[in-house]
């Protein structure tokens, strides 16, 4: 009998004997966790699993960067919203906040994004320039600082710049303060058109809203300013239409001296004649209407005198040609001739502060030489970028930038 060792088998193939290289689980959690859960600790998860497969070699690195990725991404989505919803909590709270120092002021409390057209509201201290100012909404039959004239959206993506969002707001919102209230005769002395905009830094955060809104705050004043085409009949809408057009052509002016800009005031005095041409037009065929017909042929002969002088102004070649030119067309149209004329249409006669003592120089007066037609600023936040900009219309003009010579 024979002692044989016992058989001696070889060792298994390494791929059998340690099997296919296993999936990481923190490289699958981390993609999970980004997603679904808590992205922070998805990047804890994704860096645990490339270390893990880099010293194990184990399969799921494809997985692990991916998850890296979607959880650094929606991380800084998650901080944005946080940071969004503590501005909003923190608004809020500011609000309720300040709510209590104002009590005495009468009306709602109200996000000036809520206002609409033809809406009256006040304003803490009635400071219509006060940066990004709280709103209490209110009856207009009650006494209240401001009425809502226009409120609109600015297209775009890019930020305009201040000085072109001032000129357009302000142009804008006396185009909506002339629909508004067309009779403009029939403002009181102490209304004044204002506005507020956005910044750059609300533009950024989407904030494209203008509220043009007419200010009475100087003076207790009840019950509301509007007069618009739906109030008036067809014959006053049509006259204070053309009137209110000849007005803004006279706020247009160049804001530089007429020697510099020669060729811009030429423009402008085109745009005048074709301003009172409308307007001419307009008389003519009111000529023929009882109660009415001797003023408008007064106040046609007048326009027709003063387009003249504006056609003089276009072709002169020296800018002291040209103011000379621009004194006579003023000095043709006469005030009374239009106080007249809407007394007939039974609109206000009240002449307005704006023309009280100009007499002699015509309706809507002219920008100044070397004036400018913006908005005036004094006060108010358009100094901030941060904040709304909450400007005048015209803190040093009477009407639509417009300033006697």
């Amino acid at each position: 009998m024979s002692n044989q060792p016992p058989h001696s088998w070889p060792p298994p193939p390494q791929e059998y004997a340690y099997g296919p290289p296993v999936l990481n689980g923190f490289a699958l959690a981390s993609l999970l966790v980004g997603l679904l859960c808590f992205p922070p600790l998805g990047i804890v998860f994704a860096i645990v699993a490339l270390v893990q497969i880099a010293r194990k070699d184990e399969r799921g690195r494809a997985l692990a960067v991916c998850g890296l990725v979607v959880s650094v991404v929606m991380t800084g989505v998650l901080f944005l919203a946080v940071e969004r919803a503590a501005d909003g909590l923190f608004e809020r709270a500011r609000a309720m906040g300040a709510a209590e120092p104002y009590e005495d002021v009468a009306g709602e409390l109200t996000d000036s994004d809520e206002l609409g057209v033809g809406q009256c509201f006040n304003v803490p201290g009635g400071d219509l320039l006060a940066e990004d100012p709280f709103v209490y909404r209110i009856a207009c039959t009650e006494i209240h600082d401001a009425e809502v004239t226009s409120a609109m959206s600015l297209s775009g993506p890019r930020f305009p710049g201040e000085d072109e969002l001032k000129q357009t707001a302000a142009r804008d919102c006396w185009h909506a303060q002339d629909a508004y209230a067309m009779d403009t005769w029939a403002l009181p002395p102490y209304a004044e058109m204002f506005y507020f905009a956005p910044s750059r830094g609300s533009w950024d955060e989407g904030d494209r809203r203008v509220v043009c809104v007419i200010g009475t705050a100087e003076q207790e004043h009840r019950g509301s300013l509007r007069k618009d085409a739906g109030m008036l009949d067809p014959d006053q809408v049509t006259f204070l239409h053309v009137m209110n057009e000849a007005d803004q052509a006279l706020g247009h002016a160049p804001d530089a001296g007429v020697d510099e800009a020669l060729d811009e005031y030429r423009a402008w005095a085109r745009e005048m004649d074709d301003a009172l041409a409308s307007e001419a037009r307009m008389l003519d065929g009111a000529t023929e209407r009882p109660g009415v017909a001797g003023p408008a042929r007064a106040q046609r002969d007048r326009v027709e005198a003063a387009r003249r002088e504006w056609q003089r102004a276009a072709r002169e070649v020296t800018g002291d040609g040209f103011v000379d030119a621009w004194d006579r067309a003023l000095a043709e149209m006469p005030v009374s001739t239009e106080q007249a004329l809407r007394g007939a249409y039974g609109l206000s006669t009240t002449v307005p502060d704006w023309l009280d003592g100009h007499d002699e120089g015509g309706t809507g007066g002219a920008a100044e030489p070397g004036g400018s037609g913006e908005p005036g600023s004094s006060g108010g936040s358009g100094g901030s970028p941060e904040e709304p900009l909450v400007q005048p219309a015209s803190a040093a003009s009477p009407r639509h930038g417009v300033l006697f010579p």
